[in-house]
């Protein structure tokens, strides 16, 4: 069998977000970047899969060239090649969705049907949920969202999605599209070895043709925080009664 993996370039959950004066791109100076967990998830079981059926694991990415290590730490992990449709800007979901069919027909043309194309159910950054099921819907594919388990077996998946009153399982032809959740699997950690076959792993670059959308992109905008406030209570010994007064609001002391 063949999988695919889509992952992105992501900046590392946790840090800080700041935008560029524009508002139209974060400012990645300080960045570390990543793929999104739940991505992390479907590299993992990708290689599994293939270590149980055999056939080949791809990695897809669209993004910058900087975003050849995150598809190197994919490789390292086990992926068997990598693809990376290189752009220098943000697409939007309508426009990676497009680009990513076009880089799955042109494997098939070329011999390459993938069985199984794996999503993360959103992004870290963005969130959007909508690439996987554009690309499912594009290819005629079945598509499940929000996995926390698959198998395959006799040309069929085995989707299981978590539910509050336990779990839903949907069993899907192949090919098929399927978004994961994080907790689908423990993802492996790189070994040495292991990054060191990753950097001799085929990595193939390509540059899409961005097609006219009708998503138009004004501007980015920070979700609202709590806000931090700093007040200076005074200098020196004599600061002390402010530093109490502020305890015994806080019914600390009384």
């Amino acid at each position: 069998m063949n999988v695919l993996v889509c992952a992105k370039r992501v900046p590392m959950t946790g840090g800080t977000i700041v935008l560029t004066a524009d508002e139209q791109a974060i400012e990645t100076r300080h960045l570390g970047f990543t793929i999104s967990p739940h991505e992390e998830c479907g590299v993992e079981e990708a290689v599994r899969l293939i270590e149980a059926n055999g056939g080949e694991s791809v990695v897809l990415t669209l993004g910058p060239a900087e975003a050849e290590e995150q598809l190197r730490d994919a490789m390292a992990l086990g992926i068997d090649r990598a693809i990376l449709l290189q752009v220098e800007d943000e697409w939007d979901a309508q426009a990676t969705a497009r680009a990513i069919v076009d880089a799955v027909n042109a494997e098939r043309e070329s011999g390459t049907a993938f069985d199984l194309v794996f999503f993360g159910n959103e992004s870290a950054d963005s969130g959007n949920f909508q690439v996987g099921i554009r690309v499912a819907h594009a290819l005629g594919m079945p598509c499940v969202t929000g996995v926390k388990a698959v198998s395959v077996e006799g040309g069929r998946a085995r989707c299981e999605q978590e539910t509050a009153g336990g779990r839903d399982v949907y069993d899907v032809p192949l090919p098929a599209v399927v978004t994961v959740k994080e907790g689908l699997n423990l993802p492996r950690y790189p070994s040495v070895p292991g990054r060191l076959r990753a950097k001799r792993k085929p990595l193939e670059t390509r540059t899409p043709e961005r097609r006219a959308g009708d998503v138009q992109k004004l501007r980015l905008k920070l979700p609202p925080g709590q806000g931090k406030q700093a007040e200076i209570l005074g200098h020196g010994p004599g600061a002390a009664p402010a530093v109490v007064e502020v305890l015994r609001q806080a019914g600390l002391v009384s």
